[in-house]
């Protein structure tokens, strides 16, 4: 199997990942808005099962960007999909990401957080890294 081809299949495989993720985030989120205090233990389910995959899946898609890169422009022009699929799984990350903090956010106000999985405070302030590095005359 040639390089671009598996590259395209683990990049389809990972978004089909993605985007079940997503759903359950989506259904959790719903779930949190809810006056009623409703079952979380399927999403918690969902998590356990799906997050394994889903960094293995982040090991591949690290390899293959870089593969990807690494390529030429010609090489690259040849496959386009491989671009756009490179393109859809980071914006669907970063959804994944946003939607998560937000069930997290949820889950907070209503106390079903256990203190030791409480978020870091600077998590909340996106410039903290910088600031210290200005302070430290870091550049």
């Amino acid at each position: 199997m040639s390089m671009t081809r598996e590259m395209a299949d683990d990049l389809k495989a990972r978004l089909a990942l993605c985007q079940e993720l997503l759903q359950g985030l989506e259904r959790e989120a719903q779930a949190l808005r809810r006056p009623d205090k409703p079952s979380l233990f399927e999403f918690h389910q969902l998590r356990r099962k799906l997050l394994p995959s889903l960094n293995r899946s982040l090991d591949d898609l690290r390899r293959h960007r870089a593969n990807w890169q690494n390529m030429s422009l010609e090489e690259r022009a040849r496959h386009p999909e491989i671009c756009s699929l490179l393109r859809q799984n980071q914006d669907l990350t970063m959804k994944l990401i946003v939607l998560d903090r937000e069930n997290e956010q949820g889950l907070l106000r209503r106390g079903l957080l256990p203190a030791s999985e409480l978020p870091s405070a600077n998590r909340q302030r996106p410039h903290y890294v910088a600031d210290l590095y200005r302070r430290q005359g870091v550049s």
